[in-house]
This record gives C-alpha cells, sequence and structure tokens, in this order.
C-alpha cells in the first residue's frame, strides 16, 4: 500500500483515495435530515452498506456521542466523519449498475420543482442498508449527481411495488412529513388476497406491534392504533384482487391485517400461506403482489395538489390474466378508486 500517496490500488488495479477525520458542523440547509444520508452525501463512492457499519460501530460522532441512522441533524450540531478509504466513483466496482440507474429514472411518473414520484419495482429497497448496497434513492442519486439533496419522503417495503414520494429539498421534505404523519395523504394498494372473499367492504381496527427481536409485527391490544379498509373489486377463483386503504402507516400494516382476518397476500413469504404461495407459482406470480397504486394529497408549500396513480406492472397484470379474469377494468377500478 502506496503512503503518503492518498491513492492505493486494490487487487484489481481499481484506486481508493484516504479521507482523513472531518468535523462538519450542521447548517440550516441540512437541518432535519437523517445522518446516514447526510453521510451518503459527503462520502461519495461509499456503498450504503459501509456508512450503516461505520454508524453502528459508534465510528461516527454527534456532539460527541453516538447516534442511530435514523437520528436527524440540527442546525449546530458537530459532526465527526471519520477517516475512511473511498473507491473512486467512476473505478468503483461496487458502484450501481447503469441498468439499475436507468431503471429507477425510467419508474418516474411526476417530478417539479418540488417532488419526484418513481414507481418502484417489486424487489428494489427504497434504501441500501443491511447488506443492500443500493437502493431507490442511491439509484437516483448515482443517475442525478448534481441533485443529492434528494430524500425519501416515506417507505415502503422492499417487495411491494408502485408509488414512491421523494423530495427535492428541506421544505418539501418536512412538509411531506408532516402530511403522512398526521395521515393526510390518501393512500391506495392493489393487492391479491387468498382465497374467495365473502361480503362487501371491511374496516380492519387492530392495534399492530413490531417484536423487538426481529421485523415481524404482530396484532396486539397494546400495540400501536392501525386501521385498513379493505375493498373486494374482482373474484378470481382461488383469490380476490381487493383495494385496500389504509388510515394508519404501520411496518406491514396490509399484510398482517390481511392475514389476520384469514385472506394473506398472495406471494407473502413472512405472513402469507405457504401452500397457497405455492399453487400461484403456476399462475406466474413469484413476488408478492402488494403495489401502492395511488397517492392523492396537497403539498402545503405550494399549495398543489397531487393525484397519483402507478399501473401495475407486467407480471401482475399476467397473473391476473392467467387466473381467469380476463377483465382489465378491474385493475382501472382500483387504480381509480371505484367500487
Amino acid at each position: 500500500m502506496a503512503q503518503g500517496s492518498g491513492l492505493v490500488s486494490d487487487t484489481v488495479g481499481k484506486e481508493m483515495t484516504r479521507e482523513p477525520v472531518r468535523n462538519v458542523e450542521i447548517t440550516p440547509d441540512a437541518d432535519g435530515q437523517r445522518v446516514d444520508n447526510f453521510l451518503s452525501g459527503q462520502l461519495k463512492g461509499m456503498p450504503s452498506s459501509r456508512v450503516y457499519r461505520l454508524l453502528r460501530s459508534g465510528q461516527v460522532r454527534v456532539n460527541g456521542g453516538r447516534v442511530k441512522a435514523g437520528y436527524r441533524l440540527r442546525t449546530g450540531d458537530r459532526l465527526r466523519i471519520p477517516p475512511v478509504w473511498v473507491r473512486d466513483r467512476e473505478a468503483d466496482p461496487l458502484a450501481p449498475p447503469r441498468s439499475r440507474v436507468r431503471e429507477a429514472l425510467g419508474g418516474i411518473l411526476l417530478e417539479d420543482d418540488d417532488i419526484i414520484v418513481i414507481n418502484k419495482p417489486g424487489g428494489m429497497a427504497v434504501h441500501g442498508g443491511s447488506g443492500i448496497d443500493w437502493g431507490l434513492i442511491e439509484l437516483l442519486r448515482a443517475g442525478r449527481p448534481d441533485a443529492q439533496t434528494m430524500e425519501l419522503a416515506h417507505r415502503i417495503d422492499r417487495h411491494t411495488s408502485g408509488c414512491v414520494v421523494i423530495a427535492k429539498h428541506r421544505a418539501a421534505l418536512g412538509a411531506l412529513h408532516d402530511l403522512f404523519r398526521s395521515g393526510a395523504v390518501k393512500k391506495c394498494y392493489a393487492t391479491l388476497l387468498a382465497g374467495r372473499w365473502r361480503g362487501g367492504s371491511l374496516r380492519v381496527n387492530r392495534p399492530l406491534s413490531r417484536h423487538p427481536s426481529g421485523g415481524r409485527v404482530s396484532v396486539d391490544e397494546g400495540g400501536k392504533p392501525a386501521r385498513s379498509r379493505f375493498q373486494p373489486i374482482a373474484h378470481l377463483g382461488v383469490a380476490t384482487l381487493v383495494k385496500a386503504t389504509i388510515d394508519t402507516g404501520r411496518t406491514h400494516q396490509i399484510r398482517v391485517h390481511a392475514a389476520s382476518i384469514g385472506h394473506p397476500v398472495a406471494g407473502d413469504a413472512k405472513y402469507g400461506d405457504f401452500e397457497f404461495n405455492r399453487r400461484m407459482r403456476k399462475y406466474g406470480l413469484t413476488r408478492m403482489f402488494l403495489h401502492a397504486e395511488s397517492l392523492d394529497f396537497v403539498l402545503p408549500v405550494t399549495g398543489r395538489h397531487y393525484r397519483l396513480t402507478a399501473p401495475l406492472d407486467p407480471e401482475l397484470t399476467s397473473v391476473l390474466a392467467a387466473l381467469g379474469s380476463g377483465d382489465q377494468r378491474a385493475c382501472g377500478k382500483v387504480a381509480s378508486g371505484e367500487g
């Protein structure tokens, strides 16, 4: 390893730059930003998994103390960034493949001066971490290197497809966080549930708790309030296409509520029916059938009213056809909020 040159060659001939320890004072334009996202912007070329390791190991300090990845920075905070080796961005073998960057950018449904709305593919995480180097937000930043202030306004599960809102500046991010926290965003999902639905619309009001030992969620009377509404759209033999709307945004809410009423989400490996999921593979379903199909909200920063719809991807529409519906109007009803 060459000393004093600031460069080092790895086993495949790529170069790395050693960045010294830095102490950064947080300015107003970064007030409220998550520390993991701020670090990703500061450590160009570093995979998100390494950023999270720096935080978990305590090498990153805010005002002299350890912080978690979700800590939101405040104006005047003193952030210590440890000395790290960072691969040159253009030579980085761990940089996101251009095809993945194009996939993320190709899903843009709407963009203006305040937000970007993406139709996220199923299987793509919204952010890196826990062994995932590149999520949706990192892919967008890689494709828009001049727009590193982009931030996720909310999150959906990795295996859920559909609408994700990205804030392009701090004012929009704060406003969107307030909207999602207060329940002012109308969220509608298209989902395929196991079994034939009996009756009409059903409201489920069952509190949920997250297990401290892992990511599993369960119905728990001592948990946080969670309210969902399920409305059948099309009966498809062994399954039912349903429109699901939620008043709260708890982790795995639709999936847990659906399972709790005996109609788990098709393809759900965590809360679903293993035998039913196995049967659904013959209809071409290789992922969870849960799609964030529409969002409706007013952004206070501008007063603009957004009504956004993300179409189902070809895999999901082909599953509906294979189940024998042959009626693509059912998908349209879910998207439009009819029924």
